[in-house]
Parts: structure tokens; C-alpha cells; sequence
């Protein structure tokens, strides 16, 4: 009998993102001896894991009242609808789920893990210090599964840019715009012939609008599924990541821990995750909040300077996945959050 059980608040659906978290958490406890539950009726438990927010708040208090500690796992708040057309929709659910988020750290959580600094900051600027105690954890990916070695080449005839998100709309398509940009400017950098390769659900008229405005080889991969991303990151020279204010994004984790070098804009947690010769960030060049135009002519200097000196920032990338980007790191702080690590 395992001596300890979590409950993850819902079973998360999906591939990537959270439901990989999730996933790779679960498997990871498990290894550890802890027991896993996935529905706040399926007691007794020892701990639940809310992972952002719930809309389970009565099973959640009751839960509370019975003794159960409530982990929060936090990245950042919905904030882009706020600055781009969403649909009146989305910004609803956008502002519910962060009511939800403020609801559940203020009231219900007995401690909190952000998902990094920048993570942590952003919630206390906004809405102060919580009172339950906080720790941050990076995200990690087992690093035999998604490691350099492996049969993939990079194409000798282009450099292929690839972009990895779950979904580029909802207001993050402007990081399609800024990646098809950025691969343009690359090419007339390089000299080179330059592959844009996207991966993620993208609709159909952001893709025709993509196409018209590329002035180099755009390749669309759809979905793809987990197990194929470590093939996918080997094939690449580098990774763009497109997200305007990531709190841990996975796809740069997992491209680090693959030896595929990150570049970007300084936002977000990128500075964090992006270190010495693992890639390159830049400055932004102006407010990032309110979306004002990037500096890309930075950014495609320094991809070029990535492109240029490959193996050189393959090996830096994977040595930052080394230095602390490992899953069993990650499970180590969650262990440690909740109380039971030995």
C-alpha cells in the first residue's frame, strides 16, 4: 500500500501542456510510491494538486475541512484577451478562470508551487503575497527520452526554424506573424535558404494568411503527438519560442533536453530557462505587456549568431536541461512542497 496519495484535481485531456505536466508528474510519483487519484470523491487521499484552477470548489473546501492539503501549481494569469480581439467568449472564460486561480490561492490553497520566478513575481505584483507558503519549480522532462542521440539529421540544404505551441490562436497567433517575420529576416541574414516548420493546431485562415505573407518555406506539422517531439526537435537547427509571457513552457524545456538551441524575446520565464550558450534571448524593444513591435532584426542577429556556431549551442542547450531541467528534479520539488520528500 503506497504510505502517501495525491489527488490531481481532474484527469487533464490533451497531449501537450498541462495534460503533459500531469502526465509526466503522475508517472513520476508513482515511481516514487505515491499513490494517484484523479476525482476529489475518490478518498481517502492525502493531498489534492490543483493544477491552475477548478471549478470543483465545494468538493475542494470539503475537502480542506476534512484534513486534505491543497497544492496550487500557478504559472500566469490570462492576460492576452485583454490586449487582442478574442471573442467575447474567450475573454469571459479568460476572466472567470482567473477569478478561479485568485479564488482558490487566496482561500483554499494550503501551499503553492509557481511554475518559476517570473511566475511568482506576477502573481504577488498583482495580487500580493499569499499567505500559504511557495516554492518554485521549473518544469522537467526525463532527459533519456528526450536527448540529442538519436538517428535525426538537420537538413544540409536550409536551416529549418521550427515552432512548437499547442495552439496559435486565441491572440497568440502574433507569435506565428513574429515567427514568419523572423525566418524572412534569417534568410537574408544567413544567405541560406530558411524553413519555417510549425508544429500545433493553427486554423485554416491563419495558415492562408501565413502563407501569403512568408518569403520562405513554410511547412505546417499539425499536432504532433508526445513521443515524436524529441525526433522532431533533433531535426531542427533551432527553436523559436513564440509565447509573448511564458511562465515554463514545455517546448522549450523539451527542445533544451534534445541539444536544440532556444531563441527569443526577454520575457516571460525565457531568461530563466535560457542560459549562457543554451540559446539566445533578446530585448524585447519595447512593451511587451501592450504588444507593441518587437525588435526582429535583434532577434534574427541573434539566431544567426545561434546557426552560425550550432554545435556549439547544441551542447550548451543540452547541458542547461542537465543542470536542472531533469523530471526527477522536478518531482524532487513537488515532493518537497507537499511534504513527503525523503
Amino acid at each position: 500500500m503506497a504510505e502517501h496519495c495525491l489527488c490531481l484535481v481532474s484527469r487533464i485531456p490533451g497531449v501537450a501542456g498541462p495534460a503533459g505536466f500531469q502526465r509526466r508528474l503522475a508517472e513520476g510519483l508513482e515511481r516514487r510510491g505515491v499513490g494517484i487519484a484523479y476525482d476529489l470523491a475518490d478518498s481517502p487521499y492525502d493531498a489534492a494538486l490543483v493544477i491552475g484552477g477548478t471549478r470543483q470548489l465545494a468538493a475542494l473546501q470539503a475537502a480542506r475541512r476534512r484534513g486534505v492539503a491543497v497544492l496550487q501549481r500557478l504559472n500566469g494569469m490570462n492576460w492576452i484577451h485583454r490586449r487582442r480581439r478574442t471573442g467575447l467568449r474567450h475573454y469571459l472564460r479568460a476572466e472567470l478562470n482567473n477569478r478561479l486561480l485568485r479564488l482558490i490561492r487566496a482561500r483554499l490553497a494550503t501551499s503553492i508551487v509557481y511554475q518559476s520566478e517570473f511566475a511568482r513575481g506576477w502573481w504577488e505584483d498583482a495580487c500580493g503575497v499569499a499567505q500559504a507558503p511557495a516554492s518554485i519549480v521549473l518544469n522537467g522532462v526525463p532527459l533519456d527520452a528526450y536527448s540529442p542521440q538519436g538517428s535525426e539529421s538537420r537538413p544540409a540544404d536550409r536551416v529549418r526554424l521550427l515552432v512548437v505551441e499547442a495552439n496559435l490562436d486565441a491572440g497568440y497567433e502574433i507569435g506565428l506573424d513574429w515567427a514568419v517575420d523572423l525566418a524572412r529576416r534569417m534568410q537574408a541574414r544567413l544567405g541560406r535558404n530558411v524553413e519555417l516548420a510549425v508544429a500545433g493546431s493553427a486554423p485554416e485562415d491563419l495558415r492562408r494568411q501565413a502563407e501569403r505573407a512568408a518569403k520562405t518555406a513554410l511547412t505546417w506539422l499539425g499536432v504532433v503527438p508526445p513521443a515524436s517531439i524529441p525526433a522532431l526537435d533533433r531535426s531542427a537547427h533551432l527553436l523559436f519560442a513564440s509565447d509573448v509571457m511564458p511562465a515554463c513552457p514545455n517546448s522549450v524545456v523539451e527542445a533544451l533536453a534534445c541539444g536544440l538551441p532556444v531563441v527569443s524575446f526577454e520575457t516571460g520565464a525565457l531568461p530563466e530557462l535560457v542560459q549562457t550558450d543554451a540559446g539566445r534571448i533578446v530585448p524585447y524593444g519595447g512593451d511587451a505587456w501592450k504588444l507593441e513591435p518587437p525588435d526582429l532584426e535583434g532577434l534574427a542577429g541573434a539566431a544567426a549568431e545561434v546557426v552560425n556556431d550550432n554545435e556549439r549551442f547544441r551542447r550548451g542547450a543540452r547541458a542547461r536541461a542537465e543542470a536542472g531541467l531533469n523530471v526527477e528534479t522536478m518531482i524532487d520539488g513537488y515532493l518537497r512542497a507537499l511534504g513527503w520528500y525523503r
